[in-house]
């Protein structure tokens, strides 16, 4: 998957949902600065396991347990030509972020603790690329029925990644949303001048945003550019967008 997606060498590229063991073999593989935040660490049942018995155990059928075992991780890659000023990252769905929002939003205590299930994280960090500065922020947002869960943590991760870029600067927002433009009133918001962002992908829940500078239109991968020796790689169509 690496191989595929940084063939046309990107400047950026922004992963989710990656196993533990696989950080750190990211920079080999692709040539690029990995910048990582892992968001569930291994484990077996409810107790905490390594990434490599995680991916030992996930070998003997990677479609019945894909993640179960290997823990997750987000990346952040960067072109070598691009150095790292800042980064930070944020837990999305915190335990007070969450017991605020049932408030507002009138969830009972089981859709809470359900909330609170898998860890969600948004990762920034701010590059420097010559005499440019800009902010690129990461997140993989929680799936569930009920989109105000993953607009209330969009709304946190834009605002979080809108805190560290500077006036001006220019601002990348990328990541498995889990919205559509059709079903999420915050990344319609996004797209409003106030906030100034631009080209959520039409269909989808994959997203590049861009603020600050021109950008291309988000271009979906059909099947067969992320396909291997027969073998679709990913449930997911990356996105890619030029930006300059």
């Amino acid at each position: 998957m690496l191989r595929l997606a940084t063939a046309d060498r990107p400047g950026v590229l922004c992963l989710q949902e990656l196993p533990v063991w696989s950080l750190a073999r990211l920079e080999s593989w692709s040539g690029m600065t990995a910048v990582a935040d892992v968001t569930e660490r291994p484990r077996i049942g409810p107790f905490p396991s390594s990434a490599e018995l995680g991916r030992i155990i996930t070998e003997l059928n990677h479609g019945l347990f894909r993640s179960a075992f290997t823990g997750q991780a987000n990346a952040i890659l960067l072109a070598p030509d691009l150095r790292v000023l800042e980064r930070r990252h944020l837990v999305l769905n915190s335990y007070r972020f969450r017991r605020a929002q049932a408030r507002h939003l009138g969830l009972g205590a089981a859709a809470r603790r359900l909330w609170g299930k898998e860890r969600r994280v948004c990762q920034v960090v701010r590059v420097r690329q010559g005499d440019t500065t800009f902010v690129v922020g990461n997140l993989h947002a929680t799936g569930s029925s009920d989109k105000r869960l993953a607009d209330a943590e969009l709304l946190r991760a834009a605002v979080f990644a809108d805190g560290l870029a500077r006036p001006a600067e220019l601002v990348l927002l990328c990541g498995d949303f889990n919205l559509s433009i059709r079903n999420s009133r915050m990344l319609a918001g996004l797209i409003e001048p106030e906030w100034g962002f631009t080209g959520p992908t039409p269909t989808g829940i994959d997203h590049v945003l861009v603020r600050g500078l021109e950008a291309g239109p988000p271009e979906r991968w059909p099947p067969e550019r992320r396909s291997f020796e027969g073998r679709v790689l990913s449930d997911h169509a990356p996105v890619d967008r030029e930006v300059g």
